[in-house]
């Protein structure tokens, strides 16, 4: 029992804001035992309605905040099954309104089965916070602590926390260890995936591999578990959102470097190394299961998107396409057998994200996610399925036979899912990607051509690709050779070729004629000249050693501050030159999209 004084403090520090947390930290106690003490004494918030008709007539969506001020609690509970929906919390990098859709749709869904839906998210600026998304809003923090009161107090019947992003992830144990129903994918198996330990053991376990790897704890276990896997070797601490401080290092000097400056290393929260696979293909796949729910084991491929960039863009960065344009059928078949597996070893009822490389018919899994992604709404408007729908229905006890989901979608349209970049509104940065997520936004191309529909997302994305001009070339002496079929193809529509002179000798060898630059190291004339002069309509320009670099990043800064379109690698080189093709070839035709497939469920 605690004595007055202390109660008397304990409700003073809630009353001026402080969490339990918060004050555990303060007093060197656990922060369940604050929050068992405070419910000793009868110390729980009450929640005040905030009236969005004003008085004028009754609300029927109301939000709620919690206070601590003495005062009448105005939640009026009923008899209803509730659901109680977890949000992303504030917009930020990495965690985007994808999630925000994910957690719109599973409201709409249930609120149609007559389940009650109780959203808590603090974001104002997402459609899951408007008024007549769901029955009730808590306008309240992510925290176990908050949630933990709105889920006591409306006496929920389970919550979902896998369609708001890693902010409601990462609170999915610690509310199942209080008593709330985590509805769908368990939190255990959550942490399965989470964890690279247990993660590589499932994997061993089914038999499917993934790229060579181990954990660094400081830097002589990274330098030993570099050497071991050789170089380039992609690093990244756990448990960050958005690939943050996750870089490509080719050497031992660079890998002391970030150990010793880009992340602080420990037991808790070791460095993970990778084998990076040079040249390989990322791909992306959304499924969705009914593992468990009344018996069953379904597991349904929702979209297959193979990246236009390489392994080692992000995968919130890349371009890609739905369905995969250049993906074999063996790895194609492979790719949907190993995503069964595990789905099936995870027992996933809901959505799950997994991310495949694959180099030549070899397929590696880097990671996997069972929860809603951010292609969810992307992969849904390109088949024709409301996926966060149907994974909110299976959470709540359906299966995918009485959804009527039962195969997947292949399409007869392509789908391009381009990223929308802020680098316009940042002087002199530098606009190469990695496997750090820079982008802000993404947009949507669709056509019955591949080409067209990469196209259009450069449309929409800013800035466009070109339909003629002079063309700039300089890639790195790995990609000389593979640039030129792109290059033939731009000098068949009209272009004129423009490259520094090893790029320049690569592509006379192949038989296609260019005009030499000089590099701007060597002098001029250079591109900087003719981007100023508004004489480049676009760029090819692949990342080389370490001396271009300066050079390199001149050169995109200037296109981005002259709109033109530069592309940064082979696969990205290709796509466009195929697109300008059949952009020229057939136009564009714009169609709403319901005549792509069957109205939306």
């Amino acid at each position: 029992m605690m004595n007055s004084k202390a109660e008397t403090l304990l409700r003073k520090a809630k009353s001026f804001g402080f969490s339990d947390r918060q004050i555990a930290h303060l007093t060197g106690a656990a922060e369940d035992r604050v929050r068992a003490l405070r419910k000793e004494i009868g110390l729980i918030p009450s929640f005040r309605l905030v009236d969005t008709c004003a008085a004028e007539f009754e609300a029927y969506t109301p939000y709620f905040y919690s206070t601590y001020d003495t005062g009448d609690d105005e939640v009026r509970r009923n008899d209803r099954r509730k659901v109680m929906i977890l949000g992303g919390g504030p917009n930020r990098i990495g965690q985007g309104i994808e999630f925000d859709y994910c957690c719109v749709h599973a409201a709409f869904a249930l609120k149609e089965d007559g389940i009650e839906t109780i959203m808590v998210n603090s974001n104002p600026e997402t459609v899951s916070t408007d008024y007549d998304t769901s029955d009730k809003l808590y306008f309240e923090p992510l925290t176990l602590e908050d949630v933990l009161h709105i889920y006591e107090r409306e006496g929920c019947w389970g919550a979902i926390a896998q369609f708001g992003g890693q902010t409601p992830l990462n609170l999915a144990l610690g509310l199942k260890k209080n008593g709330v129903n985590i509805i769908g994918t368990s939190p255990e198996s959550i942490e399965i995936a989470e964890d690279r330990k247990l993660f590589a053991a499932m994997l061993d376990r089914l038999g499917i591999p993934q790229p060579p790897n181990g954990i660094a704890t400081n830097e002589t276990e990274a330098l030993a578990v570099a050497a071991r896997l050789t170089y380039p070797v992609l690093v990244r601490p756990s448990f960050v959102l958005g690939g943050r401080a996750m870089e490509i290092v080719y050497g031992d000097d660079e890998l002391r470097h970030y150990m010793r400056f880009a992340v602080e290393a420990s037991p808790e929260r070791p460095v993970l190394v990778d084998k990076f696979l040079q040249d390989a293909t990322e791909v992306d796949v959304d499924c969705i299961a009914d593992v468990g729910m009344k018996g069953g084991d379904h597991v349904v491929i929702g979209g297959i998107l193979e990246h236009i960039e390489f392994a080692g863009v992000h995968s919130g960065d890349a371009a890609m396409v739905l369905p995969p344009h250049t993906l074999s059928r063996t790895v194609i078949e492979t790719i949907r057998e190993y995503t069964v597996a595990m789905a099936r070893e995870l027992k996933v009822a809901g959505l799950m994200n997994v991310q495949y490389a694959t180099k030549g018919d070899r397929v590696y899994v880097l990671e996997v996610n069972p929860r809603a992604s951010r292609t969810v709404p992307f992969v849904s408007k390109a088949i024709g399925a409301p996926l966060a729908k149907l994974a909110a229905r299976i959470m709540a006890g359906k299966t995918l036979p009485e959804l009527g989901f039962t195969r997947e979608i292949w399409p007869s349209h392509y789908s391009v899912k381009e990223s929308v970049f802020p680098f316009a509104r940042f002087q002199g940065v530098d606009i190469l990607l990695g496997p750090e997520m820079r982008s802000t936004g993404e947009v949507m191309g669709m056509d019955r051509e591949m080409g067209v529909a990469y196209a259009k997302s450069q449309m929409a994305a800013q800035p466009p690709l070109p339909t003629g001009g002079n063309v700039f070339l300089s890639v790195r002496d790995e990609d000389k050779k593979a640039v030129a079929p792109a290059a033939r193809l731009l000098a068949q529509q009209g272009f004129a070729l423009y490259a520094t002179s090893g790029t320049a000798r690569a592509l006379a060898a192949e038989g296609i004629e260019s005009k030499p630059l000089f590099k701007i190291s060597e002098g001029r004339p250079n591109v900087l000249d003719m981007l100023k002069n508004g004489e480049i309509a676009l760029i090819f320009n692949t990342p080389g050693t370490r001396d271009q670099r300066d050079d390199e990043k001149l050169i995109r800064r200037e296109a981005l501050h002259r709109n033109v379109p530069i592309m940064t690698t082979i696969s990205g080189a290709w796509a466009a030159a195929h697109g300008i093709e059949a952009q020229r070839r057939t136009g564009i035709l714009v169609k709403p999209l319901q005549e792509y497939h069957p109205p939306l469920h």
